[in-house]
């Protein structure tokens, strides 16, 4: 016997396949047209505000310069007296490096020598300019002392077309220029000096500090795609926690012990809201009022602990996969959408099969999501938008190719059985259609049956009697007749040959147990009796309205059969074939010139090992039938 497995054999996932890659096409290509691009930065925005609060980075210090600090210095910039003052104090304390995020191309007197000494004597200070002008301000020069003593960084930064920052400088690199580090570089330089850790350059040519190497950014990391990767660019790793914060009155008026300052990395720079140096970040986001802005120098102070902390703390950049593995890893979840919805279809309700598809779905699409976000919180990016859709597009799509499925499999049914089966039968045959059909056919399958063949006697002679209209009225009413009792007895009408009905009982769901083969036989040997009753009611009304009566022959066998759909695409049949056929065709038509009553009934001796305690029989004749060995 045959096995299939229940869910169809293994080419109609085929179908799977098919859909998945379909799908994953057109969503690929839409993310590599940048239509995803900007869900897929909220996604990531997303998961840094679900981020875990983080330890404070203790080796990062911020003196602030807000509202309150301008109105205490009584001027919108402070005077370069109020700086040299501010520098000196900080020094004090001995830190590991001091940023000064505050334009200081222009003097501001009083002051302006005590300033420059200031800077003489802080080879640990490092000055800022912007380099390159966009769409917020222009270019601004470095102040010329620090200029002159190589204590410069860029304060540049790049900002996506949302206008969120989400990537960080190490090095500007304009053109015809030398390349100009970032103050976050500068900055973790000189912390990182003093562990004996200096830039050097990886196999492929990157930066590395220590065993930390700093990937270059590429337009077409994470969720970017054909970004401008220019100049030395990494992922900006932002921490969820804040930074330490004095304010400038607090160092003046001097509120801010020496510990507080000692080895740590000071950034100076300015939070008041009137000096206009914020940027929205991935924290910017929100559902309710207006978005919040981070200061920039609170930027700065995050480009330098992402650094730090990759090298000295095992927290590593935002890292990225290649484009080859993310094109995988989006046909994966296109192939586990299909899959989900191609391995809970069912039988039942088709209320019941979309609910299991819906909660299937849910529960695979928690998983990404969850998965994706146990990823981040490893310091890894991946698409999470693009997996989204395929999971949900392959699913709708599979549903869709399913349900085809279930018509085309429904008309096979109808078409193979249609009248030939009770409906008890044909919602069998419907429930087991997964078992059954194979490309909109019945594969050949070997199982035991029972076969009845039932032959009109004397047909011949009727039909040289009996006008034509007459003849196939009478006719069809008497093969009606069969075929319902047939059905009546749970089998299946195989095909009418003229005057001659076969049925076969056990078909086409195999039968696996004695029992269950016994039970065919005898449903079988039943309704022989039950046409002959028929044919005697029949054959009275026939009578009184002056018809033919009509005799028959039943032959019945019991054993093997092979069973399957025969014939073309355009007219495909459901049949029977095999010995056991055979046997009950020759036995149905043995002896005709034996004494008839309505019905001769005559059954092999497999079926009569089956039915001998169920019904009255007699032994006519041992007979070798032609063509057997």
């Amino acid at each position: 016997m045959i096995q299939i497995n229940q869910r169809g054999p293994i080419w109609q996932w085929g179908g799977v396949a098919i859909v998945a890659t379909a799908v994953a096409s057109a969503v690929l290509a839409l993310r590599f047209t940048g239509v995803l691009q900007a869900s897929e930065w909220a996604m990531l925005d997303q998961f840094f505000r679900w981020r875990p609060p983080e330890r404070v980075d203790d080796r990062i210090l911020i003196v602030s310069v807000d509202e309150a600090d301008i109105r205490y210095v009584k001027q919108w910039s402070a005077s370069d007296a109020t700086i040299a003052t501010l520098l000196n104090k900080i020094k004090a304390g001995k830190p590991k490096a001091i940023g000064l995020d505050l334009y200081r191309d222009l003097t501001v007197p009083p002051g302006t020598k005590a300033l420059e000494d200031v800077f003489r004597s802080t080879p640990n200070l490092i000055g800022i300019e912007k380099k390159v002008a966009d769409r917020r301000s222009a270019p601004v020069a470095p102040p010329p002392v620090l200029s002159q003593l190589g204590q410069v960084s860029a304060n540049d930064v790049v900002l996506d077309t949302d206008g969120k920052l989400r990537r960080g400088l190490l090095f500007l690199t304009p053109e015809s220029e030398d390349a100009i580090p970032s103050l976050g570089l500068s900055l973790a330089q000189i912390y990182l000096a003093d562990y004996g850790i200096v830039p050097t350059a990886a196999a492929d040519g990157a930066m590395q500090l220590g065993n930390t190497v700093f990937r270059p950014f590429e337009a077409n990391d994470g969720g970017y795609i054909r970004a401008d990767a220019a100049s030395y660019q990494i992922l900006l790793n932002y921490r969820s926690a804040p930074f330490d914060r004095v304010s400038l009155t607090d160092v003046l008026e001097n509120r801010v012990p020496s510990e507080r300052v000692r080895d740590r990395v000071v950034l100076i720079g300015a939070v008041a809201r009137s000096l206009n140096d914020f940027f929205y970040t991935p924290f910017s986001s929100t559902l309710v009022g207006y978005p919040e802005q981070t200061a920039g120098v609170e930027v700065q102070a995050h480009l330098t602990s992402s650094i730090l902390s990759s090298v000295l703390d095992q927290r590593p950049l935002l890292q990225t996969v290649s484009d080859p593995l993310e094109i995988i890893w989006i046909v994966l979840w296109s192939a586990v959408g299909a899959s989900v919805i191609w391995a809970v279809r069912s039988d039942k309700a088709q209320s019941t099969t979309y609910l299991r598809s819906i909660l299937g779905l849910l529960v695979v699409a928690t998983g990404l999501l969850s998965g994706a976000y146990a990823l981040f919180l490893a310091n890894w990016w991946i698409p999470v938008v693009p997996p989204l859709l395929v999971l949900v597009g392959s699913a709708t799509v599979m549903t869709g190719y399913i349900a085809q499925l279930e018509r085309s499999d429904r008309k096979t049914v109808m078409t193979l059985f249609g009248r030939h089966v009770a409906p008890e039968i044909a919602a069998v045959i419907w429930q087991e259609r997964h078992q059954l059909l194979e490309a909109g056919r019945l594969p050949g399958q070997q199982m035991s049956a029972t076969v009845l063949f039932a032959d009109l006697r004397g047909f011949t002679a009727i039909t040289e009697q009996t006008d034509p209209r007459t003849l196939m009225q009478w006719l069809n009413e008497c093969m009606e007749a069969v075929a319902e009792t047939v059905l009546a007895h749970g089998g299946i009408v195989d095909k009418f040959i003229g005057d001659a009905v076969m049925a076969v009982f056990g078909v086409p769901i195999p039968r696996t147990t004695a029992d269950a083969i016994a039970q065919d036989a005898n449903a079988a040997v039943r309704c022989a009796v039950a046409i002959a009753a028929t044919l005697e009611r029949l054959n009275q009304t026939w009578q009184q309205q002056g018809r033919p009566i009509a005799s028959m022959r039943i032959g019945i066998a019991t054993g093997p059969v092979i069973t399957g759909s025969l014939g073309s695409s355009q007219r495909l049949d459901y049949t029977t074939i095999g010995d056991s056929v055979n046997v009950a065709a020759r036995l149905e038509s043995y002896n005709k010139s034996m004494d008839g009553t309505v019905c001769r009934i005559l059954i092999s001796q497999e079926t009569y090992r089956y039915v001998q305690e169920q019904f009255p029989t007699r032994f006519v004749d041992t007979v070798h039938l032609r063509g057997r060995q």
